[in-house]
């Protein structure tokens, strides 16, 4: 048998041994990138994971940092917010507002449903559904930011707003923003959507220095804030982004135009249909007219001012949200008002008037500017005889033309408006109305004490003779008041016009004829003592002061004291009583007013300064009238021409508005007298015999007790006269 094959190993050929060689480090290639790409995806995943593990942190951190920057606001009330001072005459309505913020705060209830709805259209349509920030908001905001290549739509929620706004977050930072955010998440964790949007519409400028809803509403539409129609519910929402420009006052077109878009939000929205939106752009809207529109450029605001800072602390005025009740009465101030106005105009309408016109002035010059006008100009002042309170004050003829309140600040120089003063003093020395007087020229042998070269005359330029010392004040003779002033001397004159408020007056004779300068006002309160029988009560135009929940700050008290005697205060009183009647207040009577009044005339050397100030039953007033630049205002500008009608319109006005008109008290008992009609004395039997004996009301305190000692050869008696005017 043959032998078996021995089986031997198969050899690979070379060619396949070599291609294998080949392919191994390839593979192994290929693992090692494979194991490369995992290493770096593990890598690029664990970094991607920790940037994220610290991206959060950062994250966290900020919010953590800029939680507690928020937490350091006080989230406390924010129903809180700076109002302006509410000024209320002495009915209750309003004269104006003062320092803070022209504001007035209003409950959630009192804002029209249409506004709200307009807003929320107009600023935040997702408000009832964020918590404080709406991301959805600032995702389209973003996209739409950058599709435009610009900053075109921002993201701020209203309560971002809100807290923008109520805590001064202005500036344009990321830092701000996150404060914002935070503050608003915080907002939104404390309070309710509708006190977000009470505060919110409480808080917001609105244009022309106007804060809140409420006062926006009177501002611009003269009614409250719960009273707005859909036209002005748009547009009052449409002025928030733009409150100067969209302003209706700056630009009625603009704010139209704001309140269309406004309206097309709120269709968008389905918040009112597109036949009520079409009706809406097209309904007729009341905007305050411009007459209306400065409120608070006012004298009586100007007073109002000035006795705030003496009652209040820095603290208190800055706060706002005051109260302030005055004495002021807003109908009597119109008219008063009123009645200066319409009486210079027609003075400036004369034939002949020399001076600029009101209707002329244009505040600035050629060059731009600012001017002080220089028409014709006047002041009143009326005054509360029982209280002393100012019932009227006009410092001028505009505030917009001239700050300068004429009525406080002017000192002009008073003339014959103080011969009152200087009889009642003569009065309280014990002379006596129906003593004689002479008429005639000073002479050197009259004795008048400091006069040395100086030699008054009556305006008339004639001499009355001898005459009852009351026919000097009645027809207010120069030469007589001298004497008369020369009587009760000097020294007691000046002290009885510094126990009215009218001193720092130089010591001199002069000034029995007035002539030193003083204001309107303190004029005004010194005749308070005619009707109140000597007594004067200082003059006060704020009555109290509450906070806004009530609370009493101040309230005035009633302060007065005894200036003159009674005796005197009532003698003279009547004798100016007799000036309406006779004398040189008598063109009252003809101009209508017919209530028992008194009061005297004034008027300065070449006419400069027309002055009257009067009293009745319950009110004293006075009227000044001349130029700011101390020259003569017309020919013949007595104060019985200038002054006196207007006193009668302001009193006619107040006559018919219930003030008391009634006879004349003069506090202080009367006694009837029998008295000499040439001595002012007793009568004895040969004054009946010569039949000069006359009755008179007297106070008692100043009855005479000695009787006449002459024998009257001339019975000739004193014969009515027919009184020349000041």
């Amino acid at each position: 048998m043959p032998s078996p094959r021995k089986k031997t190993a198969k050899r690979k050929s070379p060619r396949k041994k070599t291609a294998a060689k080949r392919k191994a480090p390839a593979k192994r290639k290929q693992t090692r990138r494979r194991k490369k790409k995992t290493t770096l995806r593990a890598r690029l995943g664990r970094a991607v994971l920790w940037l994220c593990i610290i991206g959060f942190a950062c994250m966290a951190a900020v919010l953590f940092i800029y939680s507690r920057i928020a937490a350091t606001y006080d989230l406390s009330d924010i129903s809180q917010m700076p109002e302006r001072s509410l000024v209320l005459d002495i009915s209750g309505r309003e004269i104006g507002s003062l320092h803070g913020e022209n504001r007035k705060t209003v409950t959630r209830a009192r804002i029209s449903p249409l506004f709200i709805d307009a807003l929320l259209a107009r600023e935040d349509s997702r408000f009832y559904e964020h918590g404080g920030v709406d991301y959805f908001g600032v995702a389209r905001a973003a996209l739409r930011n950058i599709k435009e290549r610009s900053v075109v739509q921002g993201a701020s929620t209203l309560t971002m707003q809100l807290a923008r706004n109520r805590f001064g977050l202005k500036e344009k930072t990321f830092h701000r923003k996150l404060v914002e955010v935070m503050i608003a998440r915080r907002l939104e964790a404390k309070y309710s959507k509708d006190q977000l949007l009470e505060a919110y519409s409480n808080l917001i400028y609105y244009g022309s220095g106007i804060y809140g809803i409420e006062r926006a509403s009177e501002v611009y539409f003269e009614k409250h804030a719960a009273d707005l129609n859909l036209s002005e519910a748009a547009m009052l929402a449409g002025i928030i982004r733009g409150p100067t420009p969209f302003s209706p006052f700056r630009d009625i077109d603009a704010a139209k135009a704001q309140m269309s878009e406004v309206l097309d939000r709120m269709v968008a929205t389905g918040g009112i249909s597109a036949d009520d939106a079409k009706k809406a752009k097209t309904a007729p809207m009341h905007i305050r007219p411009p007459e209306r529109r400065v409120i608070n450029d006012t004298y009586e605001m100007d007073i109002v001012r000035r006795e705030l800072d003496l009652f209040l602390e820095d603290e208190e005025i800055a706060a706002g949200g005051l109260q302030i009740f005055t004495t002021i009465d807003l109908d009597l101030q119109r008219a008063a008002f009123d009645a200066l106005n319409n009486h210079l105009l027609s003075i400036e309408n004369l034939s002949g008037y020399r001076h600029q016109k009101k209707s002329e002035f244009r505040g600035r010059d050629a060059e731009g500017k600012r001017v002080n006008p220089r028409y014709l100009q006047g002041s009143v002042v009326v005054i509360d005889n029982d209280t002393g309170g100012i019932r009227a004050i006009v410092g001028g003829r505009d505030l917009r033309d001239s700050e300068y309140n004429r009525a406080t600040q002017a000192k002009r120089q008073v003339g014959s408006i103080f011969k009152p003063i200087v009889y009642a003093t003569a009065f309280n020395r014990g002379l006596l109305p129906r003593q004689p007087v002479d008429d005639g020229p000073i002479q050197p042998g009259d004795n008048i004490a400091g006069a040395g070269n100086w030699r008054p005359s009556n305006s008339d330029g004639k001499s009355l003779g001898v005459q009852p010392a009351e026919v000097g004040l009645i027809q207010s003779r120069n030469t007589m008041t001298v004497r008369v002033g020369n009587y009760a001397g000097l020294d007691n004159v000046l002290k009885t016009a510094d126990s009215l408020g009218l001193g720092d007056i130089p010591r001199r004779p002069a000034i029995y004829l007035g002539t030193f300068e003083q204001t309107l006002k303190n004029i005004v309160t010194a005749y308070t003592i005619f009707p109140n029988g000597g007594f004067l009560h200082q003059p006060y135009v704020i009555s109290k002061i509450l906070t806004k929940d009530g609370k009493t700050v101040y309230r005035s008290g009633i302060m007065g004291y005894r200036a003159v005697s009674p005796g005197a205060a009532v003698m003279t009183g009547r004798i100016l009583e007799k000036t309406m009647d006779s004398g040189t207040g008598s063109s009252a009577r003809a101009l209508g007013f017919r209530a028992p009044a008194g009061g005297k005339t004034g008027t300065t050397n070449d006419y400069r300064d027309a002055w009257f100030v009067g009293f009745s039953q319950s009110l004293t007033a006075g009227v000044w009238v001349g130029l700011d630049q101390n020259e003569r205002t017309i020919s013949g500008g007595y104060g019985s021409r200038l002054a006196l009608p207007v006193w009668t319109a302001v009193m006619k006005a107040a006559e018919a508005k219930k003030y008391p008109m009634g006879k004349l008290g003069f506090a202080g008992a009367m006694n009837k007298v029998e008295l000499c009609g040439q001595t002012g004395l007793r009568p004895s039997k040969f004054c009946r015999q010569a039949g000069i004996v006359s009755t008179l009301e007297m106070p008692g305190e100043l009855t005479p007790k000695e009787t006449c000692k002459q024998r009257h050869d001339d019975k000739r008696s004193f014969l009515e006269r027919t009184f020349s005017r000041d």
